[in-house]
């Protein structure tokens, strides 16, 4: 009788353990992906590190690593092939966002909450691992024409739709003039595509996705705070 009273008292110590373990399980859609993106010049001798470390970063399921070519460091004699205008304009506004004096290279933002230059891979790690404790408001899913985003958005602003299109291969670029010239860099995850798609003030709503600018390209979207505010929403989906 008493190794009956023992067993009930080890089933109910088990039962009463799942039933926390299925509590701390986040909400669906408020998942613990990480958006790392990294803001950067093939002109830059400081960002082959950098890069090095996001590149690294491109086989996770838990993090979405975002490579942006900026614009500024052209005059540096050698124009970065991947750089646009409007991927210089998202970083000006994670100046403004993240309150920095300025931008520089290399600079990477993670949820659109914090920001390092990234090219310590520990100091990167640590950060992930930080910013992984962040839960999205917003539910994102990515279909074959369209998007849905879900979620409560109580208490916030109208927050920006993103669309994001990259390339998942990695892409090696001789460099032949400037402050790389004569180094070959590797880049994986380039970003050739950024779209507003509109906005999410809370409840269900569905975008249109537009056309792929090229082949090959990986769909992402992000929702977030204007002017370089938090990402509250992510997701990620093969094209």
């Amino acid at each position: 009788m008493k190794d009956a009273f023992m067993r009930g008292v080890v089933a109910l110590a088990l039962l009463a353990a799942a039933g926390c373990e299925a509590r701390a399980t986040p909400p669906q859609g408020q998942n613990q992906m990480v958006v790392v993106e990294l803001f950067e010049s093939q002109g830059c001798s400081s960002c082959p590190p950098a890069n090095a470390n996001v590149n690294a970063l491109s086989g996770r399921t838990d993090v979405l690593s975002l490579i942006y070519g900026v614009t500024y460091w052209d005059q540096l004699g050698w124009t970065d092939m991947f750089a646009r205008p409007e991927f210089t304009t998202r970083q000006r506004d994670y100046q403004h966002g993240l309150g920095n004096d300025n931008v520089y290279t290399p600079q990477i933002v993670l949820n659109g909450r914090e920001d390092l230059v990234g090219n310590d891979r520990a100091a990167l790690d640590h950060a992930i691992r930080h910013a992984r404790s962040t839960h999205f408001a917003a539910s994102v899913r990515i279909g074959s024409a369209n998007v849905d985003v879900s979620g409560n958005a109580q208490g916030r602003q109208a927050a920006d739709v993103w669309l994001v299109r990259y390339d998942p291969r990695t892409l090696n670029v001789p460099i032949r003039a400037g402050e790389n010239a004569g180094r070959t860099l590797p880049h994986t995850h380039v970003v050739k595509q950024l779209e507003r798609l509109g906005t999410w003030n809370g409840g269900d709503h569905s975008y249109a996705l537009p056309p792929t600018s090229q082949r090959g390209l990986r769909t992402a979207v992000l929702v977030q705070e204007p002017g370089g505010g938090p990402i509250i929403g992510a997701a990620g989906a093969a094209e």
